[in-house]
């Protein structure tokens, strides 16, 4: 016999509250900027009372944090894709699109641009951003392993490590010229990256 566990109302409510505040804060700092957005100014965007959002959060820096956190565990859920995938280096090749048209999407850009010029300036929001940024790291150095196995090359992982910086740099670099080119050809571009991944990973 299976028992299963019944959600709790009030947990399953607090987490649409969070949800429905950090989804007003992504909306309001990728427009305002970190500083320009006010706690008055969310409240306004969530629908919810000051007090409400002081009660998930401590202040405006605990929400950068859960916004990391979030987008991490999004980048993670991706990441699993390719750990799971029967042929690695396939699964990469094929999502290619996918890394693309949510990289090069401007208001993406524009808040994960806010995140990072906040972390520049101050040391507790790039400690969560350096942190997130290892643990995908991390993972993609091993997905990329398994890619060059799955082709019959060695994993060296110092090269991997190499390899890794340069596909994150590629991708992340499209943020920034999706801000100063909106017009950026997309499809141009993707035949283009998976040439790159190919080369990067088979190492020919």
């Amino acid at each position: 016999m299976t028992l299963t566990t019944q959600p709790d109302p009030e947990q399953t409510r607090a987490q649409a509250r969070r949800r429905q505040i950090l989804d007003a804060a992504a909306y309001c700092f990728a427009r305002e900027g970190f500083h320009g957005t006010s706690i008055a100014a969310l409240s306004q965007a969530s629908g919810m009372s000051a007090g409400h959002i002081y009660h998930f959060f401590a202040n405006k820096e605990a929400i950068i944090a859960a916004l990391v956190e979030r987008r991490l565990e999004q980048s993670l859920e991706l990441v699993r894709q390719f750990e799971n995938a029967e042929d690695v280096f396939q699964a990469l090749i094929d999502r290619v699109d996918l890394g693309l048209n949510e990289k090069a999407n401007l208001d993406h850009a524009a808040l994960e641009l806010e995140i990072l010029a906040e972390a520049a300036r101050n040391p507790r929001v790039a400690a969560s951003v350096r942190a997130a940024d290892r643990i995908k790291r991390d993972r993609l150095i091993g997905v990329l392993g398994r890619a060059r196995q799955g082709l019959g090359r060695q994993a060296d992982t110092a090269d991997a490590e190499a390899v890794t910086e340069l596909l994150m740099a590629l991708f992340d670099g499209l943020m920034v010229r999706i801000v100063n080119h909106p017009d950026l050809d997309r499809a141009a571009l993707a035949p283009l990256i998976r040439t790159a991944l190919r080369t990067f990973i088979d190492g020919n």
